[in-house]
């Protein structure tokens, strides 16, 4: 890089780091004193909508990632890790990976779209325990694990640990935990044809939601009727209630109850990247990047940040948006804009989103939708889900392949094989008789 060439640098592959840069090669597309750095651990995208159809086996898990170097033709992509940032000096260090020697990269500009990561809140042995769902490994080690279970408990002869095996427990009722819970009730009503000894009763999903009603994004009519439709699925919702430790055998909850279960699905906190924490005095409670309305770090002109690790000010609430894709998308968008017309010497914008809508998958081929305040519920929604989100979905290819997968699900049952390489927990028995003051059983 010559003294005469701008770098800009986009830290994070997620919906936010990706359409920033998109719109900054759009906005520099013929300069050449302009160099675009774009720095992701993976080196795909992963479409997160389609996520619970993962351990469903209703999708492929490549069938809903997308290569980033396939988006740019400007952009130089760099797979790595992000070691320390220094904005003082405008300094990154990078690396590869454990054995690769850290690399220390430059920048005029800087864009930060690290995202988040699973927050188990430390209670006892839920990070030990607990299957988070939120990267593409995750749901590929959910899947691989429920298959596992199956395979347990078709060869378990005592009933009440059979039981136990067949009892999922989902923390948290907000999208994410509710279609899991809804997908896996719906992948795990279809295996029984393949497992003799292992009965439809025998099975239970279990849904455990901190608040009054699940999916408090969406209206009360629409949360209800959820609500309504994942107990007509047999999916059992406790509200009010909020886990309190996992163990390898059961599930503990509030108010000393607990849940015999070896499997607990973790969807309900995140945090943001760690790597933040060394920003000392530039971030929130939480570990959020403050920024002001152009998303610009208030005291660096030239650092923006975007998406879930930034705390973006809504100009007609007075609070924060909320760190949703929608919202990521045209906050990388506007910083992309906003680079320009700092380097252009035009005129910066601030942040200005009203949703476009919700959508909720509730299994059954059903769901619940709100798009332009329009309200959906029903087959009508699940319809419109999967034909939104289909179009959203990058690359032609891709495309093609869910439509594929989704219409092979129509006609042949879901895909059990087991891919033990996969595997990052145990479902080998645990005896329970030695554990102290158990709380009470829920039945």
């Amino acid at each position: 890089m010559n003294k005469t060439t701008k770098r800009i640098v986009i830290l994070g592959g997620g919906f936010g780091g990706i359409y920033a840069a998109k719109q900054l090669e759009r906005e520099f597309k013929k300069n050449q004193h302009i160099e675009i750095k774009f720095v992701s651990e993976q080196n795909y995208i992963l479409f997160t909508p389609m996520l619970p159809e993962i351990p469903a086996s209703s999708i492929e898990a490549k069938h809903i990632i997308y290569p980033i170097r396939a988006f740019f033709r400007k952009v130089e992509f760099q797979n790595s890790s992000v070691k320390f940032i220094d904005l003082k000096n405008q300094t990154i260090d990078i690396f590869h990976c454990a054995q690769c020697k850290p690399m220390k990269l430059n920048y005029d500009y800087l864009v930060l779209a690290l995202g988040a990561v699973t927050n188990f809140f430390g209670l006892p042995g839920v990070e030990e325990y607990a299957l988070p769902m939120k990267t593409l490994e995750d749901a590929m080690s959910l899947r691989n694990h429920v298959i596992d279970i199956l395979e347990h408990a078709d060869m378990q002869t005592d009933p009440d640990i059979r039981r136990k095996m067949l009892t999922f427990v989902v923390a948290g009722g907000g999208f994410a935990g509710v279609e899991t819970a809804a997908e896996l009730k719906d992948f795990l009503d279809s295996t029984p044809r393949f497992y003799p000894n292992i009965h439809l009763e025998d099975i239970r999903v279990i849904l455990v939601h901190a608040g009054s009603r699940i999916l408090p994004e969406i209206t009360k009519s629409l949360a209800d009727y959820a609500l309504t439709q994942l107990r007509k699925n047999a999916v059992e919702v406790l509200l009010n209630t909020k886990v309190a430790g996992a163990y390898s055998d059961w599930v503990a909850l509030d108010n000393n109850r607990k849940i015999s279960s070896k499997t607990l699905v973790w969807t309900t906190g995140t945090s943001p990247s760690p790597i933040l924490s060394s920003l000392t005095g530039l971030t929130n409670k939480r570990g959020q990047i403050i920024v002001n309305k152009y998303l610009e770090v208030p005291g660096f002109q030239n650092v923006w940040a975007i998406g879930d690790c930034a705390e973006i000010p809504n100009p007609h609430t007075g609070k924060f948006y909320p760190p949703t894709a929608q919202h990521a998308v045209r906050e990388g968008e506007l910083a992309a804009r906003n680079i320009a017309a700092t380097i252009l010497g035009k005129v910066k914008k601030g942040f200005s989103f009203n949703p476009l809508g919700v959508l909720a998958s509730l299994g059954h081929r059903s769901a619940v939708a709100e798009i332009f305040g329009i309200r959906f519920s029903g087959f009508i929604a699940w319809w419109l889900w999967r034909t939104i989100y289909l179009f959203k979905l990058p690359g032609v290819f891709n495309k093609l392949r869910v439509v594929i997968d989704w219409t092979l699900d129509l006609f042949f049952p879901r895909d059990i094989v087991l891919l033990k390489t996969l595997m990052n927990k145990t479902s080998d028995e645990v005896p329970t008789e030695n554990v102290k003051n158990k709380p009470a059983d829920i039945h």
